[in-house]
């Protein structure tokens, strides 16, 4: 169904007024004809539900339970849009896998390719440029996908690791978000899925992919094991879902230059090499970045403390005293102190502790050494901060020069 033909005559009110509330409004209002709409970015309680036919909810409001009376733009966009919609999620790396494939497919085929979604681009700025050949790559998150009962043509799930537990508060409840990718697919279509992601139902042909980065050799400009993952799984949807040359795909994939904060090189500074990998959320990017960056000697941790399992970097800190933490913020001081007691109470000789993003460069410019490496990977949110990671990666950037 059309998504006009599903609004028009409706009195609709947007829930949350951030980016893509206002895209859905401008949608709204370009798009559609008699629709009323109200915007309201107050409390749930506060909402006259009865008043309205729909109520649009931004993806960042918290709100459990399903409604059928709650709908969000994801879903309303694959309700016009599935069948020639790849959707991409996963806890880590669906943003880069988004960008790569959607730049692999745009130079290996002739059909247009449009590339919107989680990273910035609300989907319904696009609607008026999506032609009946157009193939759409959707980064889509956890938030997008709760609500929603359509699924993608073709749905990648990446991975699943611990995260967003302020909001979903069970790993269970994330896991079910997360997997509406493929939750609602229909025979015919398509889900891919990395090997820890947890079976779950799905009508859609199903391919699982490994991790083990030595199966895979491609050449490319992003650092890290884990993108040789990312591109296997984009050369897979460009040659042997869309019959991409396979000498095309691969030049494309290699020309791929990588996006912002994710693992990007900031400059050399003092004969320091500093790089940005603000998008680093979880513990696992964290020991990522420090087995991905040449020469890496100091990793600056912390950030907002919601929660999540440390165990895994503080057990990774105890065992590489090669390398320094800077601890920082809420859940830099938690790392720090939980170190400590995994390690009998004694002091832990490769963790600093500073109060901020401003005093963590200050003691990395201090104790790393010349020619060496040091990384912003905080393992952790921004909120409460900064606005989002991409202003805390560019704080890093320019507090390093």
């Amino acid at each position: 169904m059309k998504i006009t033909d599903f609004l028009n005559g409706k009195k609709v009110l947007i829930w949350g007024y951030g980016r893509e509330g206002k895209s859905t409004e401008n949608f709204i209002k370009t798009c559609c004809t008699n629709v009323v709409v109200d915007v309201f970015e107050g409390d749930r309680k506060d909402i006259a539900e009865d008043q309205y036919d729909y109520i649009i909810k931004s993806p960042g409001i918290v709100m459990l339970e399903d409604n059928p009376k709650y709908t969000s733009a994801t879903e309303l966009f694959l309700m016009e849009f599935r069948d020639q919609t790849i959707g991409i999620t996963g806890t880590k790396g669906k943003s880069t896998t988004t960008a790569l494939l959607a730049h692999a497919l745009a130079n290996s085929q002739d059909r247009p390719v449009l590339f919107l979604g989680n990273i910035g681009k609300p989907c319904l700025d696009y609607y008026s440029e999506i032609t009946s050949d157009s193939i759409i790559v959707f980064e889509m998150s956890c938030h997008q996908l709760a609500h929603g009962d359509t699924s993608p043509h073709i749905g990648v799930f990446l991975n699943l690791y611990e995260d967003h537990l302020d909001y979903y508060k069970t790993m269970d409840k994330y896991f079910t978000a997360k997997s509406h990718i493929g939750a609602y697919q229909k025979p015919g279509d398509i889900l891919l899925c990395g090997e820890n992601v947890p079976e779950f139902e799905s009508a859609g042909d199903k391919k699982v992919f490994g991790y083990d980065s030595s199966a895979y050799s491609y050449e490319l400009k992003l650092l890290g094991e884990h993108n040789q993952y990312n591109a296997n799984i984009v050369h897979y949807i460009c040659c042997e879902i869309f019959d991409c040359e396979d000498g095309r795909v691969r030049s494309a994939m290699k020309d791929f230059a990588g996006l912002p904060h994710r693992l990007q090189f900031a400059g050399e500074y003092e004969g320091i090499r500093y790089y940005d990998d603000s998008i680093s959320t979880i513990p696992e990017a964290c020991i990522q970045a420090s087995e991905s960056v040449p020469d890496v000697q100091t990793l600056l941790v912390g950030g907002m403390d919601r929660g999540i399992d440390y165990d895994i970097l503080e057990d990774f800190i105890l065992k590489r005293n090669d390398l320094k933490f800077i601890c920082m913020y809420a859940s830099g001081e938690r790392v720090k102190n939980e170190t400590i007691s995994r390690n009998d109470g004694k002091a832990v000789d490769n963790i600093y502790q500073v109060e901020d993003l401003e005093a963590a460069v200050e003691m990395a410019k201090k104790i790393t050494d010349r020619n060496k490496a040091c990384v912003l990977s905080p393992a952790a949110a921004s909120y409460g901060y900064f606005k989002n990671f991409e202003h805390r990666g560019d704080v890093f950037q320019e507090l390093i020069k």
